[in-house]
C-alpha cells in the first residue's frame, strides 16, 4: 500500500477552535502555513497580540506537502539571479536564505523543539536527463557563488549521481511539521489566539477588519500568508495583477527506503528544467530518499498519476533497490523574474508569495519582514522583495504566463462533455458533463458517493480540470484547487465552486 502523504504527516499538530466570538488584536494572520505560523510566533516574542486565522486545519495545505529542503540556494540559478538583479542584489537573495535558516536554528534552539533539525551540505548536480558534459559551466557558477562570498566548492563527481556538481555547505533539514506544531503551542496566551476551520471574509479598511464565521476581527495590522494571496482590501483589479505576475505549478515527490550509509545525508537537485531534487535521510536501519520533480503549470497535465510513474523510473536507474511506499504532490507558486513577492500591498496589509521550490526557507525570511514591518523597522530585504518592485525583468516569461488564461477561456466555450452520463464516472474518477447549459464538474469517490458542482472557477472563470491524482479539481489558468465538494483547496480563488441545483444521476441528452 502507497500512502499518499508525506512522511512527516505522522507529526501531530495541536488542534484549535473555530472563530465562535468578535476578536479585537494588533496583529491578524491570515494562512497556518510556514509563513503564518513563523510570522506569528515572531511577532507574539515582541509581545504583540496575534489573531492567526486558518480556513482547514494548519499546516493541512502545501506546506504540509513540503519536502522541507532548507536552502539559500534558488531555484533561479545563480548566474541567471545575477544578470536580473546584479551581483549585490544576488548576494542579498542568497544572504535572505542563509538569515531564515539561521533563524529557524535559533528558534529551534531557542524553544527545545525536537524536529530532527541538522545542519547538511546541498548539491548542485548536472541534469539527470541530459547527456551533456556540464562541467565548464558548473565550474564557472562555483567561481561566481565563491566570489558572492558563499561557501562553494566544485566537485567532478557527485555524490549520488556521478555527475559533475557543486557542493554548498550549511544548507539544512528538518520535519517541518514537528517545528510547526512547536510554534502553533507558544503562540496563544496574553491576548494571542489560533483560529482553524475559520475563513477570512469580508475585509474593510476602516476600521481595518476582517469577518470569519460570520464574526468580526479589528485589527491594526494585515498579513496575509495564504499561499496565494487573498484580495484583501485591495480590490479586484490589483489583486488580479499581482496574481498575473504568479504562476501555480503541481510537483510531484515519492518517498522510499534505500540501503543504509550509501550516499551522504544531503540535499541534491539538478540542472533540468523544470529540476529534479532529491533529500537522504539517515536512520539507523536504513535511510530515506524523498525524490521530487516532473513539475507542470496546475490543471495542465491530462494524467497526474503518470508523473509518480517517471520518477520511480528515473530514481530507480540509481537505486534500483528503491520500493516506493509513499507518494504526494504540493503546488509551487513562481514569479516572472525568480523571487518571491513580500511586503505591503495596501494601507496596514501585508503579503507574501511566489516562494518557488523555497518555500520553508522565503517563508520564514518573510515572516521576518513581516515582523520588522508591523514594528516600523527597517529591513535588508524589503526593497529586493518588494510586491511593486520593478521592472518586469523578464517580459517575455511574463506574457508566456500570462497566455493560458485567453486560451482557456476561449477553449472552454467548445469544451465537450467527457461523459454523457453521471453513470460513465468511476469511483475515483472526475469528469465534465454538459447538462441544461452548464459545465458540470462530476466526481465520484471511493464509495461511490457522487459530487456536482459547477466547472466554473470562482476565481476568473476558466474551467476546472479534474487531478487524478490527488482527487481535485484544479484551475489551469491561475492555479486555484478546490476539493471535489467544490471548497476550496488552494487560491486564488476565494469562493467555492458553486453547488448544482436539482442533482442527479441521470443519463445527459
Amino acid at each position: 500500500m502507497i500512502a499518499s502523504r508525506p512522511p512527516w504527516d505522522n507529526s501531530r499538530m495541536p488542534q484549535f477552535d473555530k472563530l465562535n466570538d468578535d476578536v479585537d488584536c494588533d496583529v491578524l494572520v491570515i494562512g497556518g502555513g510556514i509563513t503564518g505560523l513563523s510570522t506569528a510566533y515572531l511577532l507574539k516574542q515582541t509581545g504583540q497580540r496575534v489573531c492567526l486565522l486558518e480556513r482547514d486545519r494548519l499546516a493541512h495545505g502545501d506546506t504540509g506537502c513540503t519536502t522541507a529542503h532548507l536552502a539559500f540556494v534558488t531555484d533561479i540559478r545563480l548566474p541567471s539571479l545575477q544578470r536580473t538583479f546584479g551581483s549585490d542584489r544576488a548576494r542579498l537573495a542568497w544572504q535572505g536564505g542563509e538569515a531564515a535558516i539561521n533563524t529557524i536554528e535559533q528558534i529551534v534552539d531557542q524553544e527545545e523543539i525536537d524536529c530532527c533539525f541538522h545542519r547538511i551540505p546541498g548539491f548542485l548536480q548536472a541534469s539527470l536527463e541530459l547527456n551533456r558534459d556540464e562541467t565548464q559551466e558548473l565550474q564557472e557558477e562555483c567561481n561566481l557563488a565563491q566570489e558572492l562570498g558563499f561557501a562553494a566548492s566544485f566537485q567532478a563527481t557527485s555524490p549520488f549521481s556521478g555527475q559533475p556538481a557543486i557542493r554548498y555547505a550549511n544548507q539544512a533539514k528538518f520535519d517541518p511539521l514537528r517545528y510547526l506544531a512547536a510554534l502553533a503551542k507558544a503562540i496563544p496566551g496574553d491576548g494571542s489566539a489560533i483560529y482553524e476551520e475559520s475563513a477570512a471574509t469580508d475585509f474593510s479598511a476602516d476600521p481595518l477588519e476582517a469577518k470569519a464565521n460570520g464574526h468580526r476581527i479589528n485589527c491594526h495590522h494585515l498579513v496575509i500568508a495564504s499561499h496565494v494571496p487573498l484580495m484583501g482590501q485591495i480590490g479586484f483589479f490589483n489583486a488580479t495583477l499581482l496574481q498575473s505576475k504568479l504562476a501555480a505549478y503541481s510537483t510531484y515527490a515519492i518517498g522510499t527506503k534505500v540501503p543504509a550509509a550509501r550516499y551522504d545525508e544531503a540535499s541534491y537537485w539538478d540542472t533540468s528544467n523544470p529540476y529534479y531534487y532529491l533529500r537522504i535521510d539517515h536512520h539507523a536501519d536504513y535511510d530515506y530518499a524523498i525524490f521530487g520533480g516532473k513539475d507542470h503549470r496546475t490543471g495542465a497535465a491530462s494524467d497526474n498519476r503518470e508523473r509518480f510513474d517517471a520518477l520511480a523510473e528515473i530514481l530507480h536507474k540509481f537505486i534500483p533497490e528503491a520500493r516506493v511506499d509513499r507518494q504526494w504532490s504540493g503546488q509551487v507558486i513562481e514569479t516572472n523574474d525568480g523571487l518571491p513577492y513580500i511586503g505591503q500591498t495596501a494601507e496596514r496589509q501585508f503579503v507574501a508569495t511566489g516562494f518557488g521550490g523555497n518555500g520553508m526557507t522565503f517563508g520564514t525570511l518573510a515572516a521576518m519582514l513581516a515582523c520588522d514591518w508591523v514594528l516600523g523597522a527597517k529591513n535588508l530585504w524589503q526593497d529586493l522583495l518588494s510586491v511593486d518592485r520593478k521592472p518586469v525583468t523578464h517580459a517575455v516569461d511574463y506574457v508566456q504566463e500570462n497566455l493560458s488564461y485567453p486560451y482557456h477561456i476561449v477553449a472552454d466555450r467548445f469544451q465537450r462533455s467527457e461523459a454523457r452520463s453521471t453513470r460513465e464516472v468511476k469511483r475515483g474518477e472526475g469528469k465534465l458533463l454538459r447538462r441544461d447549459g452548464q459545465v458540470i464538474a462530476c466526481s465520484r469517490d471511493e464509495t461511490g458517493k457522487l459530487s456536482q458542482v459547477s466547472a466554473v472557477c470562482t476565481h476568473m472563470g476558466c474551467l476546472v480540470h479534474w487531478n487524478n491524482a490527488e482527487h481535485t479539481w484544479d484551475c489551469p489558468c491561475h492555479g486555484s484547487r478546490f476539493q471535489p465538494s467544490g471548497d476550496v483547496l488552494a487560491g486564488p480563488a476565494e469562493e467555492p465552486l458553486a453547488q448544482i441545483k436539482n442533482q442527479r444521476e441521470a443519463a445527459v441528452k
